[in-house]
């Protein structure tokens, strides 16, 4: 299992560290004692001694870690610091050697307890993932198993208080759940019979049956942790050209050394000498950019971002164009009764209630639209005699002794009813609805309008977007056109395409590339997945719990709040100016050291310590990112628990309608 594989690597590493403090420890201790030895006794032979024992201990490590990578023909740039400590201690300088050895000692710690510490979102997702669970028998008794045991349609009981073991849907219970390290929502969601629960997520208040559906990696919190665990281990371009650089850096910090060697031929001339070496290890460069990016990625996965790939992290900031999928993306892909009119002489009443009862036993959105806005005007259904569904067309129902039939207007027409009324102005189809007619006897007795609702927060997503500089955002939809140019509108959309089929998006985002954009294709992942695949960036929203959609995106947004995206790209930008500061911070480090190490302002002892404070440095700049975004949680960002008020309103372009 993959939290199992983190585990021991942590493990491992943690060890390691251990095993080297306690060296640190043991070697700093004779160090100092060295110089506490110079004021207790006469001569050099105590304090030497002391200082060479406590210098061994430091340096082996180091010295043997080199070798180990020469050995297997890696040149690194960790053999400056070990060649500085053999040549301080070859001309007995044992207490420079030690302390040289001791600051880079505590550095390397450092950078170890840093990285693990910047996986730290990823072991509390570990932390999170309950061993034990309690399955139902099929007598309903309970039985404490192993988690990793649990299998698909095994049914497990979860007390308040207790974290959920798989994931699963509600069988039984109601209560409240917090899902924040799964979806990045800071508000707990109730959950009842039907509704999704994901594996690591805290039940609060109620018990809760739940049917397992997925156990083990194969939860989405498993594949959250592979995930991450793969993006950390891709590299951004900047980072490969430091390496290469490896091969040369190494003999040009030594050619300057024995530069220096050769003009200045005594003591303090290798004194200088190990100076450069000290100072030229370029952790500070190193450094700069993977602990940005862990950061960086660390905090995305706060938010409930799953970044893929640091190329795809770093590639964010310049983004000049969003195609946007309508459905369930824009929209919240759920139809509601948005308008109704009866014929002359039918009571409003009495419309809703007709054709709520013709449809209760329709599948269909449509239907569940109807019966949702029935049940809230809390009028019952009469349990229709006969019922047919016309796949794509509608229903037709037999209720007290009536026909009754509910669908588009040419299924109503198919079957002889009169639709002059409809000639009428006041009774025209209006646009941007989708429109249900209801007929009765024969004669129609009004119409539903329907509509798929706006997300209240993704306008906000996209005046986000805008000011950040993204040019195009461009709406794809299959929908009729009336519906997209109401969308389109309603969300500042610069243009609309509708009635498009899969292969027309994958043509749209073509040309948006070709044109010279660097394009993201934004969708619910389940019907995009080719669209999502042909952008630069392709982001799936919604897909706790969507294996269709964590696969086909390079970035999948847990949740349905589309302001994650314009975040995005702030933390990409982000990263992208802590990365340069720390590169930039680690050049003037190692050329001004450079150039007093030469000159001997600057010894070796004092040397080792700036190396420590310049690690330091760049890996605290670095952790800023973890926390970036703090904002979003203080706010209470949930699509769940508070809509965004629409933007103020302003010029919002009109959105350009382009065939498909």
């Amino acid at each position: 299992m993959a939290h199992d594989h983190l585990k021991e690597s942590i493990e491992a590493q943690t060890g390691r560290s251990s095993i080297l403090l306690i060296a640190t420890f043991m070697g700093g201790l004779m160090v100092l004692n060295s110089f506490v030895a110079e004021y207790l006794f006469d001569g050099r032979q105590i304090p030497d001694m002391l200082a060479l024992i406590g210098a061994l201990l430091l340096g082996a490590p180091l010295v043997g870690h080199s070798l180990k990578h020469l050995m297997h023909g890696h040149l690194h740039m960790d053999e400056l610091v070990a060649m500085a400590i053999v040549a301080a201690i070859a001309i007995g300088k044992y207490q420079e050697a030690g302390v040289i050895a001791f600051f880079m000692i505590i550095a390397t710690l450092i950078e170890t307890r840093t990285a693990l510490g910047a996986r730290a979102s990823i072991e509390s997702l570990i932390r999170l993932t309950p061993t034990r669970a309690h399955r139902l028998k099929p007598d309903g008794s309970e039985e404490d198993v192993e988690a990793r045991n649990l299998k698909s349609g095994d049914m497990i009981r979860v007390r308040p208080g207790d974290n959920i073991a798989a994931d699963g849907v509600v069988a039984a219970g109601q209560s409240t759940v917090n899902q924040a390290n799964i979806t990045g929502e800071s508000i707990p969601v109730d959950k009842g019979i039907g509704d999704e629960v994901f594996n690591g997520t805290n039940n609060i208040t109620g018990m809760l049956d739940i049917r397992v559906t997925k156990a083990g990696a194969e939860t989405t919190l498993g594949r959250v942790q592979s995930l991450i665990l793969s993006a950390e281990g891709t590299r951004i371009p900047i980072m490969r050209l430091i390496d290469q650089y490896a091969a040369w850096y190494t003999p040009t910090i030594l050619m300057l050394a024995g530069i220096v060697l050769f003009f200045k031929q005594d003591e303090d001339g290798m004194s200088r000498a190990i100076t450069m070496l000290v100072v030229a290890c370029p952790c500070a460069l190193v450094l700069a950019t993977p602990t940005a990016m862990v950061a960086a990625l660390s905090c995305a996965a706060r938010l409930g971002i799953l970044v893929k790939n640091v190329v795809t992290l770093e590639g964010a900031r310049n983004l000049t164009a969003v195609v946007f999928d309508k459905t369930g993306t824009l929209t919240t892909g759920q139809l509601s009764v948005s308008k109704m009119l009866p014929a002359p002489g039918v009571d409003g009443t009495d419309l809703l209630r007709t054709a709520a009862s013709a449809d209760q036993f329709s599948k269909h959105p449509n239907a569940k639209a109807l019966l949702a806005v029935a049940s809230k005007a809390r009028l019952s259904q009469i349990a229709p005699e006969k019922f047919e569904e016309v796949p794509g067309k509608g229903v037709v129902a037999t209720i007290s002794g009536q026909e009754v039939l509910v669908g588009r207007n040419t299924f109503l027409t198919e079957r002889g009813v009169d639709m002059s009324l409809l000639n009428q102005a006041e009774f025209k189809e209006p646009e941007g609805v989708s429109v249900l007619y209801v007929a009765r006897s024969g004669r129609i007795i009004g119409w539903i309008g329907l509509e798929d609702r706006t997300r209240t927060e993704a306008r906000e997503a996209i005046g986000e977007l805008r000011d950040l500089g993204v040019r195009v955002l461009s709406m794809v939809t299959g929908d009729k056109w009336s519906v997209a140019k109401r969308v389109a509108a309603e969300m500042g959309c610069t243009d609309v395409h509708a009635e498009v089929l899969p292969a027309q998006k994958l043509e749209l985002v073509d040309a948006l590339k070709q044109r010279g954009h660097r394009v993201a294709v934004i969708g619910d992942g389940v019907n995009d997945a080719p669209a999502l695949a042909a952008g630069d960036l392709g982001i799936a929203m919604g897909a706790a719990g969507s294996d269709v959609a964590i696969n086909s995106a390079s970035i999948a947004l847990m949740n349905n709040d589309l302001r994650r995206l314009p975040f995005l790209i702030k933390l990409s930008r982000a990263t992208a100016r802590v990365i340069w500061q720390n590169l930039l911070f680690g050049v003037a480090y190692i050329v001004v050291l450079e150039v007093l190490g030469a000159m001997g302002i600057l010894p070796p002892m004092v040397a080792a310590f700036l190396h420590m404070i310049a690690s330091a440095i760049v890996i605290f700049n670095s952790a800023r990112l973890v926390r970036y975004g703090e904002h979003l949680e203080s706010a209470g960002i949930s699509p769940v628990a508070r809509p965004t008020p629409p933007r103020p309103a302003s010029p919002a372009p009109q959105p350009a309608v382009a065939t498909a």
